[in-house]
């Protein structure tokens, strides 16, 4: 297993030394061990996890609401595949939701022409990803 020093660990994850001591006091990833000298060492998971990290505050989500995720995601077991797909769609989703209430003031302001236009462009591929989780939910069923 290779493990990192916070520096290390820093320079593979290219943010810095203070951000990682932050989320280990959060509580959003924590040392794998510690060395002889005292060093907090982390595991190659911890990189995966400050990867997720930074595509959640990409997508606009608080420190706090991440931990919520992660927490949720770190209690996964192989068996959840389903429900981790689950998830992730529904995260995807909210994120949606959230860039189209940012749009909403100009979508209002849409002459009626333009509307319909972008409504039939958008249609057919929230008909498509609608049709997948049904797909997903039916040969799968639902996560338990």
């Amino acid at each position: 297993m290779n493990l990192y020093r916070i520096g290390e660990l820093a320079k593979v994850a290219g943010i810095s030394e203070r951000t990682i001591d932050y989320y280990t006091k959060l509580g959003l990833i924590a040392p794998e061990s510690r060395s002889i000298k005292n060093y907090r060492l982390y595991s190659h998971e911890t990189l995966s996890a400050l990867e997720r990290i930074t595509q959640l505050k990409q997508e606009k989500y608080s420190l706090e609401e991440i931990k919520s995720i992660m927490s949720k995601w770190n209690a996964t077991t192989p068996e959840t595949d389903v429900s981790d797909k689950l998830v992730e769609l529904e995260l995807h989703m909210q994120r949606l939701e959230r860039e189209v209430k940012a749009l909403e003031p100009v979508i209002s302001n849409l002459k009626p022409g333009q509307a319909k236009r972008a409504l039939s462009a958008l249609l057919p591929q929230g008909m498509a990803c609608m049709e997948a989780i049904r797909i997903l939910l039916l040969t799968q069923g639902p996560p338990m």
